[in-house]
């Protein structure tokens, strides 16, 4: 079992990595692998669009969006992490969580998820749950912990000293692992994922009767 924590600061060691890493501590020490994304400082291109990534099962683009959208069958899990920018996620992440979800929303069906937030003060709630949509949509059960997923601190040594932040993060991990292991074991023995109905999308257009 693996998996994918994104880090979506710009921040390589910042205040996000502190507490993405305290989650993946927390899952190896559990036997769960993992592997963390950094998404850096250069722009993340959002999407166009086009629908091409429809046809494909990828976006067009030959950048971190299509490798992950290639690998994603090696994810069992994902945790998304962001610091706050106005009370949202940072538009890096954004623009990369939009092109993966949109062409592989279908493929994330049961892979388990959990957002992770850090901020200076506030803002973290609308953050958290903006980034929620993501896994709600896409029926993904979404792993719980003792307290909504945030660390506070300006530094990654202030995020050191957030005590409860840590404990959340830890918690988390051991939900994470411990969900992966139940649906491991269902699937062992016979539990197969839903089979959902056709998707049907509408435009809350009604017929006249």
């Amino acid at each position: 079992m693996k998996v994918l924590l994104i880090n979506g600061s710009p921040n390589r060691e910042g205040c996000t990595y502190m507490a993405l890493s305290e989650v993946a501590a927390t899952l190896q020490n559990k036997g769960i692998e993992t592997e963390l994304l950094y998404l850096g400082k250069k722009p993340v291109a959002g999407c166009i669009a086009c629908g091409k990534c429809l046809e494909t099962g990828h976006c067009f683009r030959d950048d971190a969006v299509q490798e992950i959208q290639r690998r994603l069958d090696e994810f069992d899990g994902l945790v998304i992490g962001s610091p706050v920018y106005y009370s949202g996620p940072t538009g890096q992440l954004i623009s990369f969580l939009n092109r993966l979800f949109y062409a592989t929303e279908g493929r994330m069906a049961g892979k388990v998820g959990a957002a992770v937030v850090s901020c200076r003060r506030g803002g973290a709630s609308a953050t958290f749950e903006q980034l929620n949509q993501y896994f709600t949509i896409s029926n993904m059960p979404i792993v719980p912990s003792q307290y909504w997923n945030s660390v506070h601190g300006f530094t990654a040594e202030d995020v050191r000293k957030d005590r409860e932040g840590l404990q959340t993060m830890r918690t988390l991990g051991q939900n994470m692992a411990w969900l992966l292991k139940c649906i491991e074991i269902g699937r062992r023995n016979g539990i197969d994922k839903p089979v959902y109905e056709p998707r049907q999308r509408t435009h809350f257009i009604q017929d006249k009767y």
